[in-house]
């Protein structure tokens, strides 16, 4: 998170502070003051030196996407311990618990929506906007891992049927491992049918999907 703060000068410390305080829109509770400079009066007006502050908001740990995950779980009683890593410009927060399957759910379906929950709620205000990966006992690798088979297993038994299948529904992350899996085989078209938790990837020859005209899109 990016440092908020505000260099002031005034004829006083706390003038200065005040003046910066205004600016910033915060109160004596909320900000950190580096004096810079004490100023100086001068002899007869000459030389004299203004005080100068640095005045900085206080980061606000419960803001950040580690302190909402926080607050989330422990509404909803569960232990943690919480390690936050940043690659590739996303945030990824790795949680340990005594009981990873309350946090995870059926099919990461739990785990899912408190990722949905964090993201809202820390890009709500933030200039910059950042994708929170929330993971427990590396669910989301091992999840991966099982999609990608079931990919691979599905269009084989497309291509020996000629048949269309319907996956059954899945998050929008899930979805993606599908069509990631199977983008590069030329035998086989993948697309997304049906409407928000009902939605499903569709795994089709090409060209049965092309004959059917098929337009679904890969979300």
């Amino acid at each position: 998170m990016t440092e908020q703060y505000i260099e002031q000068e005034g004829k006083t410390l706390e003038e200065a502070m005040e003046i910066a305080m205004q600016k910033l829109g915060a109160n004596r509770d909320q900000v950190k003051v580096t004096v810079l400079s004490e100023g100086k009066k001068g002899i007869f007006g000459f030389g004299a030196c203004l005080c100068k502050v640095r005045v900085t908001i206080k980061e606000d740990n419960s803001a950040t996407p580690e302190g909402i995950l926080k607050v989330i779980l422990d509404e909803m009683g569960i232990e943690c311990d919480i390690k936050s890593t940043t690659s590739d410009g996303n945030i990824h927060l790795s949680v340990k618990t005594p009981n990873p399957g309350l946090l995870i759910g059926r099919r990461g379906m739990t785990l899912n929506s408190i990722q949905y929950l964090v993201n809202c709620m820390a890009n709500k205000s933030s200039l910059v906007k950042r994708r929170v990966i929330i993971d427990a006992e590396q669910y989301r690798e091992r999840r991966e891992e099982s999609l990608v088979n079931l990919a691979r297993r599905l269009a084989s038994k497309v291509k020996a049927t000629g048949q269309e299948v319907i996956v059954e529904p899945m998050s929008p992350q899930d979805r993606r491992v599908i069509h990631m899996t199977l983008q590069d085989d030329v035998n086989i078209a993948t697309y997304s049918r049906g409407e928000g938790s009902m939605r499903s990837v569709v795994i089709s020859t090409k060209d049965r999907a092309s004959r059917e005209s098929n337009t679904g899109d890969k979300d």
